[in-house]
């Protein structure tokens, strides 16, 4: 599948925004591994960048082609050195953030708040129960 006009010229366009040179990077093709049957195992569709200036290394073999993984991993290098500039958090830093918050374990005083809160609510909602009438 091959890659849009478009799609380059936004890539090279936020690749000069933030001073990144082609010359500045070592690209090389690698034999990928991994599901994808023979065809990902026999040809050198994985990219390897490295931004010699910053040191960052990015390594892509999201897709089967050679050209779209190229695109995929210079979209990668561009957020990581936007994140060393300016220190923002790109949409999948957030959300590997957020799932590790989530998967944190409670401290022990955490789980007694919690607790005692939930106490605190049960006796307010019996309280509110219907009285029975008997006749």
């Amino acid at each position: 599948m091959p890659v849009s006009p478009e799609k380059e010229k936004a890539v090279q366009k936020r690749m000069e925004d933030l001073g990144i040179k082609e010359e500045d990077l070592i690209e090389k093709f690698i034999l990928g591994s991994g599901k994808g049957g023979q065809k990902v195992n026999k040809t050198a569709s994985c990219v390897y960048l490295k931004h010699l200036p910053t040191g960052i290394e990015v390594k892509c073999q999201q897709e089967r082609s050679r050209t779209l993984n190229r695109l995929i991993a210079r979209r990668e290098l561009c957020d990581k050195i936007a994140h060393q500039i300016h220190q923002k958090k790109t949409k999948k830093q957030r959300e590997m953030e957020k799932i590790r918050q989530q998967k944190k374990r409670r401290s022990r005083r955490l789980k007694e708040k919690i607790l005692s809160e939930k106490r605190k609510h049960s006796k307010l909602k019996k309280t509110r129960e219907k009285i029975e009438e008997e006749s």
